[in-house]
């Protein structure tokens, strides 16, 4: 039988249904205007964050917290991934709903290749649809990087981040491939679990653009909680065995091995572009395989867009949140917002407890030739924050980059118990010019963790004449 092929025509297509482009589809469609969202796969409506990314990670991390001694590591752990796909079962179906309930929005499930600049033919379940449409969004995201270590590929034991977190079987030993952020918070994750975890990292040390100080409690915390790091470490090849995968590596100028159950690439993540057709809508991409955007998000086509991480800007959901306000405003907007207007981007790394970081460290402020006043304390030192002893969670520290004259804060980084709420508070007095004597003498609820800013900001620990 002829297979038909049917077509659709839009006001805006949305191809990949990640954050951005999912907030912008539902606001054009509640405007009135015919919007057609495509998704490769059912498992990934909402994007990478609610399926694969932020959302099950950190309920992984909280679950992971939960495990008592006497509690059996395999059965703990199947029963928090069992838990962590009902919450993503969930986040996924609302977030197709939201968007295919709505009067003038489609969502297509299928790979999806441009066929010229302002079509896409989309290969679904029922058959191939053709979309033209006025405006295109690309918002596919990324996918892990695998690093290009002989044998790693083609190990049975080869886990990415999206795998391992789909498996209920927890593995005993576990090699992490990479010290980011990635492979740092999936570290912490098994090791509390019960896993035992070596990370390597290729640097001389893990986090190497924090300051030394603050580096160094993050490090020790990680330590102390039993997991390896092995920094300087270069992995040279990855053996399948019978009963494992046998990691080779260089370290101190000696070759060795570990054998684990898995290993986890966690060396980042790329644009996720291939197979798109960028070339037949004549859209450029980065040598890096990022989609080329200018500071409106506009690609090589001043139709087409690209939010998220496939245009190579941070990879935060936040940041590809803030790329649909800019694309809004150029759709029904002003056309005025951009990029460039962005200030004091925070970022946390979901470690227990959590590291949030935002602006300049000390050192950079230093290199930037800014005159300086540093406020730092350990949490244990901190009396205004009772908070910290009543969550049993006294570890970490707390510094502030202050500018000598002005007194503005050029930037902070936080490790203490809810770090990752208090950083926006920093964050948005950086955003409006709020003063660090300002900050420091607010009055804050008790007993609370923003409290501690009464504390900190005042202990100037030395200064730049």
């Amino acid at each position: 039988m002829e297979t038909v092929e049917h077509s659709l025509h839009a006001d805006l297509l949305v191809v990949g249904f990640g954050k951005g482009g999912k907030v912008t589809a539902g606001t054009m469609a509640r405007l009135g205007k015919r919007v057609v969202v495509t998704e490769q796969s059912a498992e990934m409506y909402g994007g990478t964050c609610p399926n694969v990314g932020c959302v099950p990670t950190k309920a992984l991390v909280h679950r992971s917290r939960k495990r008592r001694p006497t509690d059996d590591p395999q059965e703990w752990y199947e029963r928090a991934v069992s838990e962590v796909h009902d919450i993503t079962s969930l986040f996924n179906k609302g977030n197709f709903d939201g968007l295919d309930s709505l009067d003038t929005a489609t969502v297509l499930t299928g790979h999806t290749e441009f066929i010229g600049p302002h079509t896409v033919r989309v290969s679904t379940a029922d058959g191939p649809v053709t979309v033209e449409a006025e405006h295109i969004l690309i918002n596919t995201g990324s996918k892990p990087v695998i690093p290009d270590v002989p044998g790693l590929r083609d190990s049975a034991y080869l886990v990415t981040s999206t795998d391992l977190i789909h498996r209920t079987q927890l593995p005993k030993r576990l090699a992490v491939v990479g010290g980011g952020y990635l492979g740092i918070e999936f570290a912490a994750i098994y090791r509390q679990f019960g896993s035992e975890v070596t990370l390597f990292e290729s640097t001389s040390r893990i986090l190497d653009h924090l300051d030394d100080d603050v580096q160094g409690v993050a490090e020790k915390i990680l330590v102390d909680e039993g997991i390896e790091i092995v920094t300087g470490a270069n992995v040279t090849a990855v053996e399948d065995l019978a009963d494992g995968a046998e990691v080779q590596f260089m370290h101190d100028g000696r070759e060795r091995t570990l054998v684990v159950d898995a290993v986890l690439a966690a060396a980042g993540r790329r644009p996720a572009t291939e197979g798109l057709g960028l070339a037949a809508a004549g859209v450029h991409v980065t040598d890096r395989g990022a989609v080329e955007v200018d500071e409106y998000l506009r690609t090589s086509q001043p139709h087409i867009f690209a939010l998220g991480d496939v245009n190579g800007g941070p990879q935060f959901t936040y940041v590809s949140l803030d790329d649909s306000r800019i694309v809004l405003d150029q759709l029904r907007g002003e056309g005025k917002r951009a990029t460039t207007d962005r200030v004091a981007v925070p970022r946390t790394l979901f470690m227990t407890p959590p590291l949030a970081m935002v602006g300049l460290t000390e050192r950079e402020a230093r290199e930037a030739g800014y005159r300086i006043k540093v406020s730092s304390q350990p949490v244990e030192e901190i009396i205004a924050m009772p908070r910290a002893y009543v969550v049993d969670e006294t570890r970490g520290v707390m510094k502030f980059v202050i500018d000598l004259d002005t007194d503005e804060i050029l930037g902070a980084a936080l490790l203490s118990v809810d770090a990752q709420e208090l950083i926006n508070v920093v964050t948005q007095a950086m955003r409006h010019g709020i003063k660090a004597e300002q900050l420091g003498e607010a009055i804050y609820t008790h007993p609370s963790s923003t409290e501690a800013f009464n504390d900190v900001i005042a202990a100037v620990v030395r200064s730049d004449a």
